[in-house]
């Protein structure tokens, strides 16, 4: 998976991706296709961050340090 940095924030929350998946008014198949080829669109990249508290930049592996991004 392309970005495994959102699949440890998830992990992190104690969310499943069904949860993921309800959390971001989709199906947990479209999260598994984002997952896989790389297309998450912004609104939900925007969602995941304030979900998570952390950058999008994290969550797409453009800044290594987790805790430099944290708000």
């Amino acid at each position: 998976m392309p970005y495994p940095n959102i699949n440890a924030e998830r992990s992190r929350a104690g969310m499943t991706v069904e949860d993921l998946a309800r959390h971001l008014g989709v199906t947990r198949k479209t999260v598994y296709n984002w997952m896989a080829h790389g297309s998450i669109p912004q609104s939900k990249l925007v969602k995941m961050s304030e979900l998570f508290n952390c950058s999008i930049d994290y969550l797409l592996e453009r800044e290594p340090d987790h805790e430099s991004t944290r708000r």
